[in-house]
């Protein structure tokens, strides 16, 4: 035989040799199939033209889009813009008339008996300056509100919740009742240990500081302040303007930080003086 006898010359003639026997073995279980070997042929004309077919359609696609885009465009052009038609309002649509709306408060057990005995001086404003329907649920130690026909103002559920909640931390009905007629009053609450972690004596005399002999520490930063507070245990409830309200937290932490008295007091004049020249 031929094949046995010869012998490569050099190795560019041993590459291409190794080239066709890798091809024949990869292509031979696929004999038998005629449809793929006639795909293979195709897809290797189509590798080899790949290039040139690829830039050619890439520069043929992106014409046909652009014809799509202007013919869209012309036609939204052309389409004649109708403004919308409404009917107009009946006579009486400017009068809406607010959803029932209920609202909850939970009273303490330590403010059941107070609110008993002050539910007219409570009942009276809410019904007559607010326009709700109100009731004491004694079961569920609860004050139920909800708006009626006679409600005219959108917020005066959370106003009449606001004068409730006061009462039930532990305001007087007096003091609580200028959250009904004053819009820019709120509620601030917080404790001792927001401030500083304190236990066994340390923390009553902290309690002691802020409530003063007879109450005089609290009744003096009431005054400058022009606040109300209620000192509940450890517990602290301020009830002012966002300013007042401010003033009187910060008179409050220097007391329960250590700071004595006289100097809070030094402090509490000189934000006074300045709040009377801002009114004036």
């Amino acid at each position: 035989m031929v094949v046995t006898h010869t012998t490569p010359s050099s190795s560019t003639d041993a590459a291409p040799h190794k080239k066709n026997r890798r091809r024949m073995t990869k292509k031979a279980p696929r004999i038998a199939d005629a449809g793929t070997a006639e795909a293979d042929e195709e897809m290797g004309d189509v590798d080899a033209s790949g290039p040139t077919a690829e830039s050619s359609s890439a520069a043929q696609d992106p014409a046909a889009p652009n014809d799509d885009d202007d013919v869209m465009l012309d036609t939204d052009l052309n389409q004649p813009s109708e403004l919308p038609v409404f009917a107009p309002l009946p006579p009486g649509a400017d009068k809406t008339t607010l959803k029932s709306e209920t609202r909850r408060i939970p009273i303490p057990p330590h403010r059941m008996t107070p609110l008993k005995k002050d539910w007219i001086n409570i009942f009276g404003p809410l019904t007559e300056i607010l326009g709700l329907q109100v009731r004491m649920n004694v079961q569920r130690r609860c004050v139920e509100a909800r708006t009626s026909r006679q409600t005219k103002d959108i917020g005066a559920l959370q106003k009449g919740a606001d004068f409730v909640k006061a009462y039930a931390l532990g305001f007087d009905v007096n003091d609580a009742i200028a959250l009904l007629r004053l819009d820019d009053l709120y509620l601030d609450s917080f404790e001792i240990k927001d401030v500083k972690t304190l236990h066994g004596d340390h923390l009553s005399r902290a309690i002691g500081r802020i409530a003063g002999q007879d109450g005089k520490t609290k009744f003096t930063i009431e005054n400058a302040s022009r606040t109300r507070i209620v000192l509940a245990d450890t517990k602290i409830h301020i009830m002012g303007s966002f300013q007042n309200i401010k003033v009187a937290r910060d008179a409050i932490v220097s007391l329960i930080l250590g700071s004595p008295p006289g100097k809070v007091y030094a402090g509490l004049r000189t934000v006074s003086s300045r709040m009377r020249q801002r009114a004036l």
